[in-house]
């Protein structure tokens, strides 16, 4: 059984993993990676492994569920029974069913959903591995899957959380710090809007800190963005030079 650390973060400002207090997670994006869907994307932030498949814009199934005047996003969040130490079972669970309205309602707001009245979007996210922040990875991938699938959109959606440990703000907590610490935010971002859209906190913090909280997860959000745009700018350079040959 893993004994608790007597701190997450030492004298010097160094974290558990290695990090400092403002370091994002190694993160690797890849586009079009399923190609049974009609966008796909997945994500490793840090240990965590997500895959995210786009249907549609389609006709909905029931049709009673179409909207006349715009599109319909439904989404699915799920973690693979083997995805954390413990299995899971495989049913939804209360919290996957929060997650998947919480990632549904934060993407709608980049998304032209009254360009295609009476369709929908099927969004699924499978979490094949968990080690905390696997909401806003999810934001990440979901949003590149959508955009794979032609999908209109405002902007890209990113997400990046920050958090306090030892009474000290950080970036992008990892699992440990997330269940140890004493507070979590979790942000998504439209960069070139400038719109944030998901704001949520666990855990007390004070109103500085949470200023502080919120500028570290954006900045981190940017940061991301520019590797969400390279992901999808080297898909099409492959699709190009296909198209050439």
């Amino acid at each position: 059984m893993n004994e608790k650390p007597d701190k997450l973060i030492d004298k010097k400002g160094i974290r558990l993993d290695g990090r400092k207090a403002d370091e994002l997670r190694p993160v690797k994006l890849q586009v079009g990676v399923l190609p049974n869907a009609d966008g796909s994307a997945y994500i490793e932030h840090g240990k965590n492994k997500i895959l995210a498949a786009a249907f549609g814009p389609r006709e909905m199934h029931p049709k009673h569920l179409s909207q006349p005047d715009k599109m319909v996003l439904r989404c699915r969040y799920h973690m693979a029974p083997f995805s954390v130490q413990e299995r899971k079972s495989p049913a939804p669970s209360r919290r996957e069913v929060e997650l998947s309205k919480v990632i549904k309602e934060c993407l709608e707001p980049a998304l032209f959903l009254d360009l295609y009245p009476r369709t929908g979007v099927d969004l699924y996210i499978e979490i094949l591995q968990a080690d905390g922040g696997t909401r806003c990875a999810s934001i990440t991938a979901a949003a590149l899957a959508l955009a794979d699938a032609g999908v209109p959109m405002r902007d890209l959606v990113v997400g990046c959380a920050a958090g306090k440990i030892d009474d000290t703000v950080v970036l992008d907590l990892y699992d440990a710090e997330d269940k140890l610490g004493a507070a979590d935010v979790p942000v998504a971002y439209m960069p070139s809007l400038n719109a944030v859209t998901l704001l949520q906190m666990d855990g007390i913090l004070t109103t500085d800190e949470f200023e502080k909280a919120m500028n570290m997860a954006i900045d981190g959000c940017k940061k991301i963005y520019e590797m969400q745009k390279e992901a999808l700018k080297t898909k099409y350079m492959v699709v190009k030079a296909e198209g050439e040959e």
